[in-house]
């Protein structure tokens, strides 16, 4: 299928930053979540791993736009090993949701925020004391702490059981909660994918963008390009995902285009490139 068989955005606006993304791909950006967009949600977040076909579209894209950009609440560092990015020039990785960047194999960060290490030594005793289900666990990222229901009898009650005294823990020691697909992830304040995106967005004086993302942690880069768009720049917001899906519902609402999840993504991203190869004025 070509991409006027995958990419037909439901919205005036996704049309236009469809169209713009097209016709000047140099000034494009093309951004997207790991999680869920490029790689399969799996019960074991290390097992994780790019869907098929992924470092193949990217590498095929990539040297057609301005930048592709993976934006994710990961390790930068886990991102590149689990999706293959080493060596694909033009990738940039947002890692912790920006807080770390990787670009041309080297890896920049600020020092860890204090509350981090205070909130992984209290999570033992803090989940024991709450009754925190057989199979809830901790994933510790380094610049934050994920809890984990996906593995309880019954997630969807666990995740409500312990997403309340999250936020307070997370309060008391200077960090915020970000809820996901049954995870609960307390980090720092002040850095989303929102911050990211708009950053390395007027970083490269983009005029379109396409992101693609699937889950809570991914609607503030939506919130920004909807922003953004107000004020000029062309976007298109693509759902990763079915409309059906809880975590998902809120995105899916909001995007210009939904996808059948990763595979989905991989599809489109394969389509773009094979587009921008052909022959055209301005590429």
């Amino acid at each position: 299928m070509g991409l006027a068989d995958i990419a037909r955005p439901l919205t005036d606006a996704g049309r236009a930053g469809l169209a713009a993304l097209l016709a000047a791909p140099r000034d494009a950006v093309i951004a997207l979540d790991f999680d869920g967009t490029l790689a399969p949600i799996v019960a074991d977040p290390s097992r994780a791993r790019a869907a098929a076909g992924a470092t193949a579209a990217l590498r095929a894209l990539a040297p057609r736009v301005g930048a592709v950009a993976v934006v994710t609440g990961r390790p930068a560092a886990l991102a590149v090993e689990y999706g293959g990015l080493a060596g694909i020039d033009g990738v940039v990785v947002l890692g912790h949701y920006g807080a770390e960047r990787w670009e041309d194999g080297e890896l920049t960060a600020p020092p860890p925020h204090p509350g981090v290490a205070a909130v992984r030594a209290e999570l033992p005793a803090a989940l024991k004391a709450l009754g925190a289900p057989d199979g809830t666990w901790v994933e510790d990222k380094g610049r934050s702490v994920a809890v984990h229901t996906r593995r309880t009898a019954a997630p969807e009650a666990a995740f409500e059981l312990l997403r309340a005294p999250m936020e307070r823990l997370a309060d008391a020691h200077g960090l915020v909660v970000e809820p996901g697909r049954l995870v609960l992830e307390l980090r720092p304040p002040g850095v989303d994918k929102g911050a990211a995106l708009t950053g390395l967005l007027r970083e490269r004086s983009a005029r379109s963008v396409l992101f693609a993302g699937d889950d809570l942690g991914d609607v503030p880069a939506f919130a920004a390009v909807e922003e953004l768009r107000a004020g000029g720049l062309a976007g298109l917001l693509v759902c990763s995902g079915a409309v059906g899906d809880a975590p998902v519902r809120e995105l899916a609402d909001r995007a210009d285009l939904v996808v059948p999840g990763p595979a989905g993504v991989v599809e489109l991203l394969g389509a773009l490139g094979e587009e921008l190869s052909r022959p055209a004025a301005g590429r």
